[in-house]
């Protein structure tokens, strides 16, 4: 059997330290935890120090650190490292963590007086070479590679922490052009601008190096001076010898130093896993404290919240056990393979019914009387994990989930929707709850993803889920309250979601042979763009090649090179709308690209995701992956349909109702967060606007442009002004105004101080919104929906003005849809209260659509803009415009 070799791992700790932190410098304000304490630099010296360790697979570490500014050096030379800033109070902060970290993972760090950490490096890795170690030596600086030997490679630090460039001794002479004993004395020729120490005065590293590769050594170019030509080197050298000399002493990394620690100390055993499940949850570190979850299997007592727990397999010959009492709690879970729920298998179910767990495979147990009575009872309030999933997947076998309480994704989503996941395990941990794995670490991920052969682990998942959902019932509940969000979720989130559920299932009505002939249409269309591009060009190419294309434009027509890329030319949109009107081939190329993201996104995944058993497309609504609590739509994405294009817009004539003698309807908001805007800054000229019923566009313009009747707003003027009017709160700039609308910068800086002084109501609350974020980290809508902003106070210009102009638009926009969810809630009781067979069928941004039978119209037309109107009552109307005809195109 052979002997594993020894393996020592050195890290330079306090310039690992520094890069980590400057490489996550930008993000500073993000990695903050709940005490205060800044955590990048623990956080990348951390992920650097995994992959170092998967890397180099050591059995023995030392981590060395400076022991203080003092050291022999600063006695020999006053000015060494003389002048380096003072070290940010940030970074000091996290070194005592670092530390903590380092003894987490068991191990050793260490200091010495009067000497560098580069010196304790230096002196072990000397010793372990004598003792035939293999030695990896890890740090920032560049001076460490004199280490370098056949047994010795320094790892030095390339990109923030996560990139490393091993310097062997053929890798310095290749690089460097000098063996690594020669790196002492050109630093000694050189000096070193870091370090603050001078060198020989106007010697450079390329002078230095070809000094050495002609005489060897310092000694050895002093050996030789008499003999060198005449020079101002010459005289440098001479003059400046003992300047030289001290240079080189200063230089060199100590191989002897007074190290009291054996390289027996530093062996390498593991984590102290209870050290690093503290320091975690300390740190607020969640996705390290899920990561130490999987990798320690054996020890997963030590996660304080993980606990033995007892359930029962449901069967056929139990279900009459199930009993309730009237204070039992019912927390349900369905377990679906699948992202998409409404074609997904569904493997199991677990239930929480007072203190009882139960749990099955058995899918058919959901449809007997026993447990379907249960969920579909009036009177039984349940528990659970993303109600509209859950809604839709019970749906699918014959039961109506009755009375949803706790819903612990939208729960979340509302206290903070800057990180939700739709993992119930993951978004547990983010709540700090530990007692349940992620679907990834029990399912796996991608090709491997396989649910469990084991039927244990699979039911023990399951009735975790239900576990975690109730435990963290309480806690979640309290912080809505703190945050008065509970009528956001019980009168707005909550049951929207069992209407979109609703929405999900009846699906919406596609003519796919009206796809297939557009789909026909288009691929010649597209076949005769491409032969006017060839002419144009003089030959064939491949087209959707960017290398080939750029030689066309760029090297064959001559057009003007607007930006390169590594490969070659940029052929990016923005670079070809700047070449429209230069020749005939920008434009064709610029339609063609249009044209086919139309066929093959919108038309050929349409007809991909249309169901064969009824001819619909069931779009699935997020309701919780927006910062602003806007709904998206996947699967598809049925609010993303081109509209600019008339290609685009004909794709809306595929959208049918589901029967004969039946119309689609649509109601649209009319400017909805231009109306949100001049309620909440309450601004008098843009009320007044509103008030008086007059197209906002053609008032801004007639006060920007000084004109004293709408009859004098020019079209031009009016587009000018909805562009100030719409860019205006979202913080534009004078440059992005005047992009744009195609006007200078100056003219565009007068438009907007204009706009700004005219409504001064909207400039005040510009103004108050930011400092109301920076004084509370936050922003909310009328309904008090809230956006936090970690940016808000960065040092860094571009993250802090994202985050005051985030600031200023996130309450107008989540007001608007704030807004319409509560039109939806209100119109699906009135559709119910008036017994109408119409159905609300899409919700498309501030657009609600509807099929109904033909003699219904007039009642919606009636009905659903005093609905939306009155939806919530703001300082100014809102106002509605509702269409109706055989397709959703006709609408509009």
């Amino acid at each position: 059997m052979v002997e594993e070799k020894n393996k020592l791992l050195l890290i330079d700790g306090n310039s690992v330290t520094f890069r980590a932190f400057f490489a996550l410098h930008n993000s500073l304000s993000r990695f903050v935890n709940h005490e205060g304490l800044h955590t990048n630099a623990i956080y990348g010296f951390k992920n650097m120090l995994d992959s170092i360790l998967t890397k180099v697979n050591p059995t023995h570490i030392l981590v060395a650190f400076d022991a203080g500014k003092t050291t022999f050096r600063t006695e020999k030379f006053t000015d060494y490292k003389g002048g380096r800033a003072k070290t940010p109070s940030e970074l000091s902060e996290q070194f005592p963590e670092i530390k903590n970290l380092l003894e987490g993972y068991g191990i050793k760090t260490y200091e010495l007086k009067n000497y560098e950490a580069d010196d304790i490096i230096g002196t072990l890795a000397a010793k372990a070479e004598k003792k035939n170690y293999d030695v990896v030596v890890v740090t920032g600086d560049r001076d460490l590679t004199q280490l370098t030997t056949d047994k010795i490679t320094v790892a030095v630090t390339v990109k923030g922490v996560s990139e490393i460039e091993e310097y062997t001794p053929s890798h310095v002479e290749e690089k460097i052009g000098l063996i690594p004993e020669q790196i002492v004395d050109m630093k000694a020729l050189v000096g070193d601008t870091s370090d603050n120490y001078p060198g020989v005065t106007k010697i450079g590293e390329k002078t230095a190096i070809k000094l050495l590769k002609q005489y060897g050594t310092l000694d050895g170019i002093y050996k030789n001076i008499d003999e060198m030509k005449k020079s101002k080197m010459k005289e440098n050298l001479i003059r400046e010898k003992e300047i030289a000399y001290l240079c080189q002493d200063l230089a060199e990394i100590r191989k002897d130093a007074p190290v009291e620690i054996d390289l027996e100390e530093t062996e390498w055993t593991g984590k102290n896993i209870e050290k690093l499940v503290t320091l975690y949850q300390k740190l607020d570190f969640r996705k390290f404290l899920s990561q130490l979850k999987a990798e320690s299997s054996e020890q997963l007592d030590i996660f304080e919240s993980k606990s033995n727990i007892e359930f029962t397999e449901l069967t056929e010959e139990n279900l009459n056990d199930i009993k309730i009492s009237d204070n039992d709690e019912i927390v349900f879970n369905l377990e679906i393979d699948g992202e998409n729920y409404h074609t997904a298998e569904i493997i199991g179910f677990s239930i929480k019914i007072g203190d009882k767990y139960l749990v099955s495979d058995d899918i058919d147990l959901l449809k007997k009387k026993q447990i379907k009575n249960l969920l579909e009872s009036d009177e039984v309030e349940v528990d659970l994990f993303d109600g509209k999933r859950q809604y839709v997947g019970l749906n699918r076998l014959g039961v109506t989930l009755s009375k949803i309480n706790f819903d612990l994704l939208l729960v979340s989503y509302l206290l903070d929707n800057s990180e939700n996941s739709n993992d119930l395990g993951l978004l547990a941990q983010q709540h700090e709850y530990y007692d349940v794995e992620s679907d990834e670490q029990i399912y796996g991920k991608g090709a491997k993803h396989a649910v469990p052969e084991d039927k244990e682990v699979l039911f023990e998942h399951l009735v975790r889920k239900v576990k975690a959902i109730n435990n963290l019932k309480e806690k979640l509940f309290n912080e809505l309250e703190e945050n008065q969000q509970l009528d956001l979720y019980t009168k707005i989130e909550r049951p929207l979601s069992i209407i979109l559920a609703n929405m999900e299932i009846a699906g919406v009505k596609v003519d796919s042979n009206r796809l297939e002939t557009m789909q026909s249409e288009l691929k010649e269309r597209l076949s005769e763009l491409e032969q006017e591009i060839y002419n144009e060009a003089g030959e064939e190419f491949n087209l959707n090649s960017p290398k080939q294309l750029g030689v066309i434009l760029f090297e064959k027509l001559k057009l003007p090179v607007i930006k390169k890329t590594k490969t070659g030319y940029s052929t990016a949109v923005g670079v070809l709308e700047q070449l429209r009107g230069m020749s005939p081939i920008v434009d064709n190329i610029l339609q063609y690209r249009q044209l086919a993201k139309i066929q093959s996104t919108y038309i050929e995944g349409l007809l991909k995701v249309v169901s064969k058993k009824d001819g619909k497309a069931h779009t699935r609504y997020t309701q919780t992956l927006t910062s602003t609590g806007r709904l998206s739509s996947v699967d598809p994405n049925l609010q993303n349909i081109p509209v600019r294009l008339e290609e685009g817009r004909k794709i809306r004539q595929a959208f049918v109702p589901s029967h004969p003698g039946w119309e689609i309807f649509s109601s649209d908001y009319s400017q909805i967060e231009l109306r949100v805007l001049a309620h909440i800054s309450k601004d008098k000229n843009m009320q007044e606007a509103f008030k008086e019923g007059m197209d906002i566009h053609a008032s801004t313009a007639m006060r920007i442009f000084n004109v004293d009747s709408p009859d004098e707003v020019t079209p031009n003027m009016r587009r000018q002004a909805k562009a100030v009017n719409f860019g205006i709160v979202y913080g534009i700039s004078d440059y992005g105004l005047s992009q744009n609308i195609g006007i200078s910068r100056k003219q565009a800086k007068q438009f907007i101080d204009t706009y700004l002084d005219t409504f001064s109501g909207v400039k005040d609350y510009m103004e108050k919104i930011v400092e109301f974020a920076k004084e509370n980290g936050y922003v909310e809508t009328i309904f008090n929906r809230r956006r936090y902003l970690p940016d808000i106070k960065s040092r860094n210009f571009n993250l802090r003005s994202f985050a005051e102009r985030t600031a200023m638009n996130s309450p107008i926009q989540g007001s608007a849809a704030d807004i319409i969810k509560v039109a939806m809630i209100n119109m699906q009781e009135m559709l119910k209260e008036k017994n109408l067979q119409a159905k609300m069928l899409l919700q498309v941004h501030d657009e609600l659509i509807f099929e109904a039978p033909t003699e219904e119209i007039p009642l919606l037309e009636d009905m659903v803009p005093k609905v939306m109107d009155s939806a919530v009552k703001l300082d100014v109307p809102l106002k509605v415009e509702s269409k109706h005809g055989q397709t959703w195109f006709d609408t509009k």
